[in-house]
């Protein structure tokens, strides 16, 4: 049977492999982009954008009747967001940090619950938890805990180390961190792109945690 996904964050590094593993899945129907301003697009029917201005109050209502559109042409309706800044973390204050990482992704992922969504992919951060004494790590584990408290059927949360093929990721650090073992090691953008797909298509209920290994397990798999 075949299904359809509402990205946030899919004209990023890490949104884009996954919107092109989306488009590479022949069970996927439609992948919905909800940007905040308009992009160019891969050149496949099955891919659209809906410009939304992200800030506003009502963007979880916006996102929650667009799905319910999405949902109401017959196939399950999934959800990934893929905010992540990264990098540019250190250039940004903490109250940017938490507009973006925690009141837009919740107010996405309120939005999609409300809409009947069951399964809820979130791109995190190796480290990440709420008691961390690193910014960007209490950050995303905050991010984590926000979506984690809605109750999705089926929360699968993606937590990559160093991301390779992504611009922002400095060459030499991508090969320095394939010979770091674990969570904190390299990782490549289309194998976590490829892991949203796998835990979409075989996901079990609850709350899956992916770090680096499990992450190019699922990747293979799909």
């Amino acid at each position: 049977m075949g299904f359809r996904v509402l990205v946030v964050g899919g004209s990023g590094q890490v949104g884009s492999g996954l919107v092109r593993a989306l488009l590479a899945a022949s069970s996927c129907t439609e992948v919905v982009m909800v940007n905040r301003r308009t992009i160019p697009l891969a050149a496949d029917t099955r891919l659209r954008q809906v410009i939304m201005d992200t800030s506003a109050v009502n963007f979880a209502g916006e996102i929650a009747d667009l799905a319910r559109t999405c949902s109401a042409l017959g196939e399950p309706l999934y959800a990934a967001s893929c905010i992540g800044i990264g990098k540019g973390s250190q250039q940004w204050s903490e109250e940017d940090i938490r507009k973006l990482e925690i009141d837009l992704v919740g107010a996405f992922a309120r939005g999609c619950l409300a809409a009947g969504i069951e399964k809820f992919g979130l791109l995190s951060a190796a480290g990440s938890s709420a008691k961390s004494r690193i910014r960007y790590a209490r950050i995303m584990g905050e991010k984590e805990d926000t979506v984690r408290s809605l109750g999705f059927k089926h929360l699968a949360i993606f937590r990559p180390g160093i991301i390779a093929g992504n611009a922002h990721t400095p060459a030499f650090l991508a090969l320095l961190g394939r010979f770091i073992p674990g969570a904190f090691g390299t990782i490549d953008q289309d194998d976590i792109g490829r892991a949203f797909v796998g835990e979409f298509l075989h996901g079990q209920v609850g709350t899956t945690i992916s770090e680096n290994a499990a992450m190019k397990q699922r990747s293979q798999a799909h």
